[in-house]
């Protein structure tokens, strides 16, 4: 499902005009991305939660040129879903 079909399908459900839908799904990517950025979390209840998680510092091998390289600690971003949306969606 893409994002203009998530716009559609919750103006249609909510009946509200696909110009504000797509606003507030746009500001809700937003506060995430800007949460995440500032090493926050986001939790969601019943749905799941956007994490920052760290990654230590280790070396990698470049097979090619038989060096190797240090990939240094940095953040990634994590989608974690709750335990009840995982049930849900393994009995389909």
């Amino acid at each position: 499902m893409t994002k203009a079909e998530v716009v559609n399908e919750i103006s249609e459900r909510a009946g509200v005009e696909k110009a504000v839908v797509q606003e507030t799904v746009e500001s809700f990517f937003k506060v995430v991305k800007g949460s995440l950025i500032n090493g926050d979390n986001v939790y969601f209840r019943g749905f799941g939660s956007f994490i920052v998680q760290r990654r230590a510092q280790k070396i990698a091998r470049n097979i090619s040129k038989n060096t190797q390289i240090t990939i240094p600690a940095h953040n990634i971003p994590k989608f974690k879903p709750a335990k009840t949306f995982v049930e849900k969606v393994k009995k389909g």
